[in-house]
């Protein structure tokens, strides 16, 4: 069985009205598996950055994340959570590679449009959090 990863479209891009675009880059390289629309309940985001719990931007995640709808796509594929982590690009969009997500559409460090989980099993859990449990 092919990888699998979640790639999440956070509320700043859905609110620039980028979706399309973002998709578009997308599915150029990956296999779009499932794909939903959802706005995070604050017990959702809570589970959802449950890793970060402690750390002083935790609350700020959570206001952000919960501040919109999101879209959720399901990715399969070889190597896919590495592969999409690089179309991503860094977390602050002001040090992300020219052409990546987060170069086009992020404002900042917090505001920088996209997700993508950082390893299987954080696609596994995160997965489950967005699509429910398989």
């Amino acid at each position: 069985m092919q990888e699998r990863t979640l790639f999440m479209i956070k509320p700043d891009a859905v609110r620039k009205k980028v979706v399309g675009k973002i998709i578009t880059m997308v599915e150029h390289d990956f296999h779009i598996v499932d794909m939903k629309m959802k706005r995070f309940s604050r017990e959702e985001a809570e589970k959802f950055y449950e890793v970060h719990r402690e750390k002083e931007f935790f609350e700020g995640l959570v206001e952000f994340i919960t501040s919109g709808p999101t879209v959720g796509l399901l990715l399969e594929g070889d190597n896919v959570v590495e592969r999409v982590r690089k179309l991503v690009g860094s977390t602050d969009p002001k040090e992300a590679k020219p052409g990546t997500v987060r170069f086009l559409y992020g404002s900042s460090i917090r505001e920088n449009a996209v997700h993508a989980s950082d390893s299987p099993a954080s696609a596994k859990r995160e997965i489950a959090i967005f699509f429910g449990a398989p």
